[in-house]
């Protein structure tokens, strides 16, 4: 998996260069960040048609064995044990301080098997903790075989339905193993947009065709890393080592919602997870701190790192995520702020170069969700 500093490249990447693809390095790899469109064009292009994402960075691991649902779920807050078949399911490795070590998705294929999607930046470090921890309980697989494609936008399902109509059937947050134009692939419902759209792992040997597929579709465009960004930022989508990292929990990152039922206090399933007493308390009682949307005042983006004070000059949170959401046309934040200035009505202000920019804490998501949930 880890090849030292050397920067690697996805199946993909001489597609990217032929696309004209401005390529920067990105954990670890060389990946395209724009394309001749520009990324505001990009961004607009997946709100409302539909846009092809190399996410192929990302980390592909197979889980399996007779107590594999029972093991993975030792290691999240999450109910694993009773994910339907082909049922796909966020959720979080926890540390034993109760912080998040990544995000991901868990799929239930079947047959004991657990397919997992995880950060590149993390994706070592996560094999070597589910190695740690579930090494003799189960078999780990690392897929660095395949390729990960994600299809986002409203006209998604009308492009892959050309070539696998029964996609069409599947609703947000569902699994398919299907055929492509013959190319064996597992598909999910889901992505990182907020629009309906789908994620597509595929052999690597079979990526450039499946890709050459459909970026033939008049609907379809390539889209990089600045408007995947841009285009999450709007859906209120966390990112590792921004809105979660692992100095903050789950509940500190305003991802409640996040944690099952069963595994809460009084839950069939309470707790058996590394961190819990931290989360459960912090559920019961609530937490510090909390992640939310800021609207700034005027056309300046407030960009990560800045910090968010009170109308005394105090510093009461700082901006996680920030830029200009093109849907909105106007600058959007995410940022953590003490939980206490969540309902006030103290006025906030954010402070970048100098300059005091008034700022509007509000509900996430900017841009409503648009999953298809059948």
């Amino acid at each position: 998996m880890s090849v030292g500093s050397e920067i690697r490249k996805t199946p993909l990447h001489k597609m990217h260069v032929d696309a004209g693809a401005k390529m920067v390095p990105f954990a670890g790899y060389e990946m395209p960040v724009s394309y001749p469109l520009g990324i505001k064009k990009e961004h607009t292009h997946t709100r409302e048609r539909a846009g092809l994402f190399d996410v192929s960075h990302m980390g592909q691991i197979r889980l399996s064995g007779e107590h594999a649902m029972s093991a993975l779920e030792s290691l999240v807050p999450v109910d694993i044990i009773d994910l339907p078949l082909m049922k796909t399911r966020y959720a979080l490795f926890t540390s034993e301080n109760g912080g998040v070590m990544d995000d991901l998705m868990v799929t239930n294929l079947g047959d004991n098997s657990l397919f997992l999607v995880v950060n590149a930046a993390c994706k070592d470090s996560d094999f070597e903790h589910l190695q740690h921890h579930l090494g003799s309980s189960c078999e780990l697989e690392f897929c660095d075989d395949l390729a990960l494609l994600a299809l986002q936008g409203p006209k998604a399902v009308k492009v892959l339905c050309e070539h696998a109509p029964s996609i069409k059937e599947m609703a947000f947050m569902t699994a398919k193993q299907t055929k492509i134009n013959e190319i064996d692939c597992l598909v999910t419902r889901s992505g990182y947009t907020g629009e309906d759209g789908f994620e597509i792992s595929v052999s690597a040997k079979d990526a450039e065709s499946l890709a050459s597929l459909l970026i033939a579709n008049d609907e379809v465009e390539w889209i990089g890393l600045g408007a995947r960004d841009s285009l999450r930022l709007e859906a209120g989508l966390s990112l590792y080592g921004h809105e979660l990292d692992i100095s903050h929990s789950p509940v500190e990152s305003s991802l409640n919602w996040a944690l099952s039922k069963v595994r809460r206090l009084g839950g069939e399933r309470e707790g058996n997870y590394l961190g819990d007493q931290v989360i459960l308390n912090q559920l019961e009682n609530g937490s510090d701190t909390k992640v939310v949307g800021i609207l700034p005042e005027g056309k300046m983006p407030v960009r990560d790192g800045a910090t968010i004070q009170d109308e005394n000059g105090n510093q009461v949170g700082y901006v996680t995520s920030g830029g200009f959401g093109p849907t909105l046309n106007k600058p959007i934040s995410i940022a953590r702020i003490e939980t206490k200035f969540n309902q006030s009505q103290s006025k906030l202000f954010a402070l970048v170069r100098d300059k005091i920019i008034a700022v509007e804490i509000i509900k996430l998501p900017f841009v409503e969700h648009n999953y298809y949930r059948g």
